[in-house]
């Protein structure tokens, strides 16, 4: 019972956050601020919590009991495996730009965009992949020791964070669908017997925190690379993935 409890709260604390939660305020820049978001403490809150909870099941032997029965019962249930997770991790992220294109109105051009996904990228590369290579946690599926944190959580909750923080004037739903599909891909990565339920969590976490510093280093990357100047307007920086590495590419015509 108490472990049922356990399991129900996290359950609660990762929906009633994430898609709902109350660091709007803190984001939402009204049209007589600057564009520029500013660092404040309270936006650690979210992505530290999940983040926290989602290392507990390193270490903790009650939460990795949990992690255990929840790969019991949705084995119970699974009936093939899937690999949706692996294109629709990139959804959210895509959306920052594809809903400009549809008519929506962002809070930054396409090269602001650009600067605050390229930084968001590398960040959230630099948080994963050193954990996932000094930490050496088994998969559900023993099939690697690279577990935690989730990449694809990751990137799909960096995605939707940036969604929000982009379309949240224009409409609060784009941030809400964009929440729900990286939630669906953490969901689909615990599925497949890819990630434990708490990597799912530190994963999110990651994601978060990677795209708020995106939009923490903007002034500094604006300042970087001239932006508002002629060097701006021939700086092209973007993020790649290919066969499971990704980077940043930079294009600067002469």
């Amino acid at each position: 019972m108490k472990k049922n409890i356990l399991l129900i709260s996290v359950a609660l604390f990762f929906y009633s956050n994430v898609l709902y939660s109350q660091e709007q305020t803190d984001s939402i820049v009204s049209q007589t601020q600057k564009k520029e978001r500013e660092f404040s403490p309270k936006q650690l809150i979210l992505p530290a919590s999940l983040f926290t909870i989602g290392a507990l099941g390193l270490g903790n032997n009650y939460v990795k009991s949990i992690n255990e029965d929840i790969k019991r019962k949705v084995a119970g249930f699974r009936s093939d495996y899937t690999k949706a997770d692996d294109y629709i991790q990139y959804l959210p992220v895509v959306s920052v730009y594809g809903l400009s294109i549809a008519g929506a109105k962002p809070k930054h051009d396409y090269i602001d965009r650009t600067l605050i996904v390229a930084t968001s990228y590398l960040s959230m590369g630099i948080i994963v992949n050193s954990l996932k290579y000094t930490i050496y946690s088994p998969r559900p599926n023993f099939h690697s020791n690279n577990s935690f944190p989730s990449g694809h959580t990751a990137t799909a909750f960096m995605g939707a964070e940036l969604v929000r923080q982009e379309y949240w004037d224009a409409s609060p739903w784009y941030g809400i669908a964009a929440y729900s599909v990286a939630a669906s891909v953490g969901l689909m990565r615990i599925y497949n017997e890819s990630h434990w339920a708490t990597d799912v969590l530190a994963g999110a976490g990651a994601g978060i925190l990677s795209a708020r510093i995106g939009y923490w280093l903007l002034p500094f990357n604006k300042r970087l690379t001239g932006r508002g100047k002629t060097i701006a307007s021939r700086l092209i920086i973007a993020p790649y993935y290919m066969k499971q590495q990704g980077g940043i590419g930079l294009s600067y015509q002469f």
